[in-house]
């Protein structure tokens, strides 16, 4: 973490300076805002963590509460979030919280005595080392604590406005705040009063049952599965061996269980089968007591016992898969005739089971991706068009989401018997572990994902998939670091040079793309860098030499990347890398020995690989999606 570039700091180091709308902002909700958010959950607050890094960018989130979430329904942290969390500055917290999945156990009918459980199986969570980060369990409320403080923490000072609810909105199309925002307040002395907001961007995190979503004439449209399920978080005492172990429970005869450990040593949380649910039902299921739901889990489990102590939170709901057509607010006739300025995320635009783990997982890279971009448009860095690319990024993953789900779900409420293969289960988790793990998202070619030309410069690197992070030596203080642990959310694009094979200093490749870079006219940090900001004020550009780090000094490598920054002009010495003798990164990600540009976006996808030499192609790259400065 680099904190005295500014000057001396002696106080937390995760406190910025306030800055641009964070100096003096209003504690009162104003009337005009740049970006109003609707909803503290996961989609809403990590779209405004994202935001609160763009200090001229006005930007308000609401919710109709009246204070902080307790209790969170959500729970399952995949590894791709646990990047994620890195990047906002608190995944090694909240790692340290939380429950770390490392195994799965199977448990089915004994073959001998039916009516009873046994472990059949177990496999491994991340059996191919997909990423260096665990597979985690921690209750909601906490990520979206993380998050609020980080945003406070922010230049702009931001905190979330309670005690609102959403009402209604209209794009009158008209001014500079054109979407007018109709809210009522919920609490205190002004409880029944209305408050209108006028906005230029609006969006919806308000829920499965949003608002928002119904105000731009969106609708879920799927199915429902006619299969019910109880969930409950208990502190219980229990014979059953497996408790602290996430677990698949098939009995004979009385349905499944999903055991999922929770954090402090405790608590758990189990999906217990109530069965299908018939036609005539009406919602009766739903009134199923949580008695009944220990009952049910008793005898799924024989011959263990669950005895409950506590019951901080239980719930009972009818799996469902459904998907809006749209995450914006432009009709399918208006394409390419106007730009959205109403957009939902999350839960507003697509739910499902929650056995997967996945909803506030793709929840919140729904926010992680409009929040940048958002920022870029108002901040005068990118064209409005640029806003066109969310809605048509996340609704295919969104639908892959969905497809998942319902296999899995489908699996996880289907007799023993009836599957097609006894290991079916099992081997179908084990099968499918990248997209659970979050690593299976690719976005398609358009004005922020390049073609995949030159893919072959950096195999390990697909272009349109997150930035698979690898360990290298920080060449100033020789710590060996992983790489992409250094991509921050702070709005920033990353450019990564690996070098050609001549040694640092020596002519090469690198050196003339080095020298390119610095001073060609036509160098993304000449045409985007603002006048006045400093050189890596846009584009965080950082080189991997093919040498280990004792085979070379900072003293000949280009200026380019050893920037002076910040008002004392000091040089940034953490943009030199070195590849690790046992753990070279160009072998582990198939990096050419001739070098490569890997070009990664702030919401940490590869937007592009080219080779050293393809200056022009990068300058065209980036001239495509951001605008000359000033």
């Amino acid at each position: 973490m680099q904190f005295h570039h500014h000057g001396y700091v002696s106080t937390d180091p995760r406190v910025q300076p306030a800055a641009g709308v964070g100096v003096d902002r209003p504690d009162e909700l104003p009337e005009n805002v740049d970006v109003l958010i609707v909803g503290t959950g996961p989609a809403g607050v990590i779209t405004a963590a994202q935001l609160s890094m763009f200090p001229n960018v006005t930007t308000r989130i609401i919710e109709r509460r009246g204070e902080r979430l307790a209790i969170g329904q959500a729970d399952g942290i995949q590894a791709r979030s646990v990047e994620t969390f890195q990047a906002f500055g608190f995944a090694e917290r909240i790692i340290a919280e939380a429950y770390h999945i490392t195994e799965m156990a199977f448990w089915k009918p004994d073959g001998s005595k039916p009516e009873n459980i046994v472990r059949t199986a177990r496999a491994v969570d991340d059996p191919t080392g997909i990423s260096e980060f665990p597979h985690l369990i921690v209750n909601q409320a906490r990520v979206l604590d993380y998050f609020t403080e980080y945003m406070a923490n922010a230049p702009t000072r931001m905190k979330p406005d309670y005690g609102y609810e959403f009402v209604s909105l209209e794009n009158t199309k008209a001014g500079e705040y054109p979407v007018t925002v109709t809210l009522v307040h919920t609490t205190g002395e002004r409880a029944g009063q209305k408050k209108i907001v006028n906005a230029k961007y609006v969006v919806g995190a308000d829920g499965a049952r949003s608002g928002v979503r119904d105000s731009i004439g969106c609708s879920l449209r799927g199915d429902q599965a006619k299969h019910a399920w109880g969930v409950m978080d208990v502190l219980a005492v229990t014979d059953f061996p497996d408790i602290r172990t996430k677990c698949a429970i098939q009995s004979d005869e009385h349905g499944n269980i999903l055991l999922i450990p929770r954090e402090g040593g405790q608590l758990f949380r189990m999906y217990v089968d109530l069965g299908e649910v018939a036609e005539d039902d009406n919602g009766e299921v739903r009134k199923t007591t949580i008695e009944q739901i220990i009952a049910q889990a008793n005898a799924i489990m024989h011959p263990y016992t669950v005895e409950v102590k506590d019951v901080p939170w239980h719930s009972v709901y009818e799996v469902g898969h459904r998907l809006t057509d749209r995450f914006d607010d432009v009709l399918p006739e208006e394409i390419g005739t106007r730009t959205p300025r109403v957009f939902i995320t999350g839960d507003a635009c697509h739910t499902h089971s929650a056995k997967a783990g996945q909803g506030m997982n793709v929840s919140m890279q729904d926010g992680f991706n409009i929040g940048w971009k958002l920022g870029y448009v108002l901040d005068g860095r990118s064209p409005e068009t640029l806003l066109s690319t969310y809605s048509a990024e996340r609704q295919v993953i969104a639908k892959n989401l969905i497809d998942f789900d319902k296999q899995w779900s489908t699996l996880m409420a289907t007799k023993p018997e009836d599957l097609g293969d006894p290991t079916e289960l099992e081997d179908f988790y084990t099968r499918t572990a990248e997209f659970p793990a979050g690593f299976m998202t690719q976005y398609t070619p358009s004005m922020l994902i390049g073609e995949a030309t030159h893919q072959e410069l950096a195999s390990g690197f697909p272009i349109g998939k997150r930035f698979k992070s690898s360990p290298v030596t920080r060449v100033c203080d020789t710590n060996p670091v992983q790489l992409g642990h250094h991509h921050r959310a702070d709005g920033r694009w990353r450019v990564y040079a690996f070098a050609d094979a001549a040694a640092p200093g020596e002519a090469s490749a690198l050196g003339d793309w080095a020298d390119w870079l610095r001073t060609a006219p036509d160098s993304p940090l000449t045409v985007h860098t603002p006048a006045g900001g400093d050189i890596d004020a846009v584009f965080d550009v950082k080189v991997v030499y093919q040498q280990p780090h004792t085979e070379f000094d900072l003293g000949s490598v280009p200026e380019t990347f050893l920037p002076k920054t910040g008002p004392f002009g000091l040089i940034d010495y953490e943009k030199v890398y070195a590849a690790l003798p046992a753990d070279d990164i160009f072998e582990q990600r198939g990096i050419s020995r001739t070098g490569a540009v890997v070009v990664v976006r702030p919401d940490q996808y590869v937007a592009a690989v080219l080779p050293l030499s393809a200056t022009g192609e990068l300058a065209e790259f980036f001239a495509q999606n951001l605008l000359p400065a000033n």
